[in-house]
């Protein structure tokens, strides 16, 4: 940021005076601030911050420099997402950038159909409503879909192949979030395709988990599916530890789980969507505008294994899925 410097000497008892052109200049114009709207916590994913602000270097801006940024994050609780993103709409940001679950695009689309939007999700931008298709998105929106619940029936055969045996299968959904019913309809046929049946477990809050949890026997449930969806990412922690304490082998979305003890994972590189929403966000500064920017979609996938977690749930993981591995956790 830049300040404004004051000078002040002396000659033989006199002031220092700034030549007439310094003191003629006009003060700098305001930087633009972006508004970073988020369904996470703030301290859930800085590696993720870290890539989004990369791009916005790539695209020649520099939080503190050039541009500012003004964040809000609400750790999963979403009814606070449309008094936040109304609240950045009467700030007059240049730009919101709406990250961490559809709720979140959702409200900053309703907040504004002027201030151009960003955004990063997991769902079909189209199904839901955000944009007209992929190529034109139309309006004052675009950004990048990480493809989550479209993912749901290559996470569940890679599961499958981890553990075989596996008859009965859980999914454990957010049923306030809008992209579980898809993601659940992905998964039902996946698992009626493989003779396999499915059981949806349901948390909406810290309190649903360990009864959620607590039917994984009842049901005979033999493998889980965590679903793609922010409020469980706040949590990942809580979640990792009931999936061990029913010795439950568990597929998780983003390595984060694996690197804190999850079992496994598999999804979109993360990182590289964020770092692509910071560029997107540096070419509308610059004047593109948001409809002329097709939504981007992931082009590398990532999987993970903690093999300290396998060999407690007394596993062997496949050597050919170790070598297809992008990180394997001793």
């Amino acid at each position: 940021m830049m300040h404004r410097r004051r000078f002040v000497g002396s000659i033989a008892g006199g002031c220092f005076a700034l030549p007439l052109s310094a003191r003629a200049q006009r003060p700098a114009s305001p930087m633009p601030v972006i508004g970073y709207l988020s369904g996470a916590s703030a301290m859930q994913f800085p590696l993720l911050l870290a890539a989004f602000r990369a791009g916005l270097v790539e695209a020649g801006f520099e939080a503190g420099t050039n541009v500012a940024l003004d964040y809000r994050f609400v750790d999963g609780h979403y009814e606070q997402l449309p008094a936040l993103a109304a609240d950045l709409v009467n700030r007059h940001v240049s730009i919101i950038v709406a990250t961490s679950g559809t709720p979140t695009v959702n409200a900053a689309k309703a907040a504004t159909s002027t201030i151009p939007i960003v955004f990063v999700m997991g769902g079909d931008p189209v199904m839901f409503g955000i944009v007209a298709s992929l190529g034109r998105p139309g309006g004052n929106i675009t950004g990048i879909t990480l493809l989550g619940a479209e993912l749901a029936a290559k996470r569940l055969d890679l599961l499958l192949k981890l553990v075989p045996t596996a008859m009965v299968v859980g999914t454990l959904v957010n049923p306030n979030n809008p992209i579980s019913a898809p993601q659940v309809r992905d998964l039902q046929d996946a698992a009626r395709a493989l003779d396999r049946r499915l059981v949806v477990l349901n948390a909406s809050a810290d309190a649903d988990f360990d009864a959620a949890f607590a039917t994984i026997a009842p049901q005979r449930i033999d493998a889980l599916l965590v679903a793609a969806d922010p409020f469980f990412d706040n949590r990942r922690a809580q979640i990792i530890s009931l999936a061990a304490r029913h010795a439950v082998p568990t597929s998780y979305i983003r390595r984060d789980f694996v690197n804190e003890g999850g079992l496994m994972s598999y999804g979109p590189d993360n990182a590289d969507a964020f770092r692509q929403a910071g560029i997107y966000a540096g070419r509308i500064l610059k004047g593109k505008k948001p409809a002329d920017l097709p939504v981007m979609e992931p082009t590398r996938f990532e999987m993970a294994f903690n093999l300290r977690t396998a060999t407690a749930l007394g596993l062997s993981i496949p050597q050919s899925m170790l070598l297809g591995a992008d990180e394997v956790i001793q």
